[in-house]
């Protein structure tokens, strides 16, 4: 393999790797304050792919310009959830928890293919489209924009996190939610900022992929359940696990697809999580 071919895997590899990234990050934040898989956390991705899409088309609004009202309006559509639906089973059993938010998953799909169809869509000449020439080597500008934009929303992410009074609070609850309560800590309120800001993150990640993936009403289904392994990969309840195991998925399963067909090029991934569940069930950065 000459070095501008692995340089071209790389920058594909990372690109959907920061998006995996991004996507697994919006559950490893849910699951770590709350301890709930968001089942429907793939329709959120496809709900924000939509609104890019049909900005663009109807509202001749470029992606670039629609990301942050994509990723505002998914702020509010994650509070709106929990207030609605997650926060009358967050103390319920774990059967009514899945059942809430598959549910919701199944609901969502339904409403996309009875609005939109089941016709596959694509944001074509966008201004993130066409392709950064480095020397011999061939970047595709999507892909190149995908992992600029997913890393600086990761650096947002961890300065809301750790350097601001919010993401304190919300690490406290997560940490200890009894002595956060004790301590004033607003827990209702720390939960439905989590959700605001897991459904932002998916839906800055939606902006970004409907530059070069097409848009179908079972697209999240595609991309959440590598997103599943990546959390699973870092370690369950670890942000920071998540955007490392999305790197490493989107990486390997780039190298795999030119290796191996692409009908196989997430077995490496399978398997990579199979050895790390045996050797380390806690994941690569989870807490004992």
């Amino acid at each position: 393999m000459t070095t501008e071919l692995l340089l071209q895997l790389l920058v594909s590899g990372l690109g959907m790797g920061f998006i995996f990234a991004l996507i697994a990050v919006g559950l490893a934040l849910i699951y770590g304050m709350m301890g709930i898989v968001n089942f429907a956390h793939g329709e959120f991705l496809m709900i924000s792919m939509y609104a890019t899409y049909y900005a663009f088309s109807l509202g001749h609004l470029d992606p670039v310009l629609t990301l942050p009202l994509v990723a505002a309006a998914m702020f509010v559509l994650g509070v709106f959830v929990y207030y609605v639906l997650v926060r009358r089973v967050i103390n319920g059993s774990m059967h009514a928890q899945i059942f809430a938010t598959f549910g919701l998953m199944i609901f969502l799909q339904a409403a996309a293919q009875f609005f939109f169809g089941a016709d596959y869509y694509a944001v074509t000449g966008s201004l993130l489209s066409g392709v950064v020439l480095l020397g011999s080597v061939t970047l595709p500008m999507p892909q190149i924009s995908a992992a600029i934009g997913a890393t600086l929303t990761t650096l947002a992410l961890y300065v809301v996190m750790f350097h601001t009074a919010p993401g304190r609070s919300l690490r406290a609850v997560s940490q200890d939610r009894i002595a956060a309560l004790t301590l004033g800590v607003n827990a209702d309120r720390m939960n439905a900022l989590a959700w605001g800001l897991s459904a932002a993150c998916v839906g800055i990640a939606g902006s970004l992929l409907a530059n070069f993936y097409y848009v179908f009403p079972r697209v999240g289904g595609v991309f959440v359940l590598v997103a599943y392994v990546a959390v699973a990969l870092g370690g369950f309840g670890s942000v920071g696990g998540a955007l490392f195991g999305g790197l490493i998925i989107g990486v390997l399963q780039v190298l795999a697809g030119f290796y191996l067909p692409s009908t196989l090029k997430f077995v490496p991934v399978y398997l990579l999580y199979l050895v790390i569940v045996l050797v380390r069930p806690t994941g690569l950065l989870g807490r004992q």
